[in-house]
């Protein structure tokens, strides 16, 4: 048997299950991965909301990662909820040596609209984490917010990617799911140079709790098999798509995606 790659998340705990750290080691294991986790913030969280954050200290957090590096060899990481400024400061010289390719999801507000960056820690991101990594993939607001512009149509998305790119991040997944309307929901990939539209249907659902973390650690895992980036993405989407179609509510308020969808139905 084929060893599994070992896959990371850098993100904060989910106590509901459904986004975040728990997310992300769902999505690793359903794609084959072997998962492993820093963890940079615990939430008090369910369907409804986030009713707390309480947050590891930095050493504590770096001494987390630089343990996992020194016991795997790990093959690809991504970041989540990252929350303050004294983290990233932490963590970013140890991610600024890594051989593996990093997925930087810029996780800011969660899907009930509770802050998980403080509000300080948004400049940190752009100096500290986004420079280096491999591909950023932030969605409407999140890259309104770290450009500054207004983003309101696919070449609004691509204009946005392109300066993060000049932000210095390798490559940018705009993502299409907060745009208004259509049947369709187009995700904008600037990648070498080429503005890419990959476009899937739009799920009719509510219960879409944890999209991005999901999505951006499954792009990891693709990574950490070797698939090249535009091939990783497209997988990726492959995947969020079905957890999408087949998501379900474990509980109250918005149920999450469902991570085993091309493993068995709920």
């Amino acid at each position: 048997m084929l060893q599994p790659p070992d896959i990371l998340t850098i993100a904060g705990s989910d106590s509901g299950g459904g986004a975040g750290i728990q997310a992300d080691l769902k999505t690793i294991m359903a794609l084959g991965g072997y998962g492993m986790s820093v963890i940079c913030a615990l939430t008090a969280q369910n369907g409804l909301g986030v009713t707390g954050i309480e947050a590891p200290s930095p050493e504590f957090v770096a001494l987390q990662l630089t343990t996992v590096l020194e016991g795997f060899d790990v093959a690809a990481a991504k970041t989540g909820m990252l929350y303050s400024v004294e983290i990233m400061a932490a963590i970013a010289p140890i991610l600024g040596r890594r051989s593996f390719p990093l997925v930087v999801d810029p996780v800011s507000v969660s899907q009930s609209g509770s802050r998980l960056l403080r509000e300080d820690a948004i400049e940190a991101l752009k100096r500290l984490i986004i420079p280096g990594c491999d591909l950023l993939t932030p969605n409407r607001p999140e890259a309104e917010m770290l450009t500054g512009m207004a983003i309101s149509s696919t070449r609004d998305a691509f204009d946005a990617a392109a300066k993060l790119v000049g932000m210095g991040a390798g490559a940018v997944l705009v993502k299409g799911g907060h745009m208004q309307g259509g049947v369709m929901v187009t995700d904008c990939l600037y990648l070498d140079g080429q503005e890419i539209e990959l476009s899937q249907a739009r799920i009719d659902t509510a219960n879409n709790h944890g999209t991005g973390c999901t999505l951006s650690a499954a792009i990891a895992c693709e990574l950490g098999k070797g698939m090249p980036m535009e091939v990783a993405v497209k997988r990726a989407q492959k995947y969020i798509n079905a957890a999408l179609r087949k998501s379900y509510n474990p509980g109250r308020g918005c149920g999450p995606v469902n991570h085993a969808a091309e493993i068995f139905t709920v």
